[in-house]
């Protein structure tokens, strides 16, 4: 029989061990491997690991009135364990960190008002909240879809990496904070520095935005149908294409917040792209080097 053998630790992983530090294999899906979301509607398997095979036709419900949200999430991992592809949440109560870590294709249609937190770090599942929600909604959020029929708190989709994260009422400030990619449409106004820091991704604002709209933002496209406050740093006006208006037509169509001045209300801002100097050194550090 072979025998596996290890290679003795190096130094540096000694000296890690005698501080009690330590290496594993990290298991499960990375960040890098998202759901598709235009497969949702129309895929009802499964071909990224670690996911549970459900059918969208099997429907279940909790009752959240007398559950922690610990509680909850973990319930709804039991469900979609069992196979339901379609789960209804009753009585959120307006709890914080609800339907966070998804990581499945599901049917989530949630009946009342969330706390902070909810729907962070999801990948797959698209998700109805008919109600409001409070802050950091979405953020991180990876793939899949929520929809949300009231208004919503400050740092929107903080920090999203993919999928649609729709508000048709108002947001706070802060929406889109350091995003990373992936959607956010808001059908009402947002507050002061939306899009702050933005890397990549699409932000759509159907009414008005606050001071300091896409200060300082990396990449990435704003699309704004009423009037800033005040364009941030680095932000500047910029000429919209066909595709650009062909993306917008569908995707507010989609989800049903389209302005009334139609897709010819909107006008575009990009980064200047003048304080891309985060490859340059400062001049302090210039000298240590030099």
């Amino acid at each position: 029989m072979a025998t596996l053998t290890r290679a003795a630790p190096s130094e540096q992983e000694s000296k890690s061990h005698e501080m009690g530090m330590h290496t594993e294999q990290l298991t499960g899906r990375t960040q890098q491997v998202f759901f598709d979301i235009d497969l949702n509607e129309a895929h009802h398997g499964f071909s990224l690991p670690d996911t549970f095979d459900v059918d969208f036709n099997k429907r279940g419900e909790i009752d959240a009135s007398n559950m922690e949200a610990k509680q909850v999430n973990a319930r709804i991992r039991e469900m979609m364990k069992e196979g339901y592809g379609t789960i209804v949440l009753k009585n959120p109560a307006a709890k914080h960190s609800l339907a966070v870590g998804i990581l499945n294709r599901l049917n989530l249609i949630i009946e009342g008002s969330l706390g902070y937190f909810g729907c962070g770090l999801i990948d797959g599942p698209n998700i109805r909240i008919n109600g409001r929600v409070g802050w950091s909604c979405g953020e991180n959020m990876m793939s899949g879809s929520i929809l949300i029929e009231k208004n919503a708190g400050s740092q929107f989709g903080a920090a999203l990496r993919g999928g649609d994260l729709v508000c048709k009422g108002d947001v706070g400030s802060r929406t889109g904070i350091d995003m990373k990619g992936g959607n956010i449409i808001v059908g009402g106004d947002t507050g002061s520095f939306s899009g702050f820091m933005m890397q990549r991704g699409r932000m759509v604002i159907c009414g008005n935005a606050g001071k300091n709209l896409g200060d300082s933002m990396y990449d990435g496209t704003i699309f704004l149908g009423g009037e800033p406050r005040s364009l941030g740093v680095d932000a500047i006006w910029s000429d919209m294409t066909d595709l650009d208006r062909e993306w917008l037509e569908r995707k507010l169509t989609k989800y049903d917040v389209m302005p009334k001045g139609g897709i010819g209300s909107f006008r575009k801002i990009v980064a200047g792209k003048q304080l891309w100097n985060y490859d340059n050194l400062e001049p302090t550090e210039k000298k240590l080097v030099l």
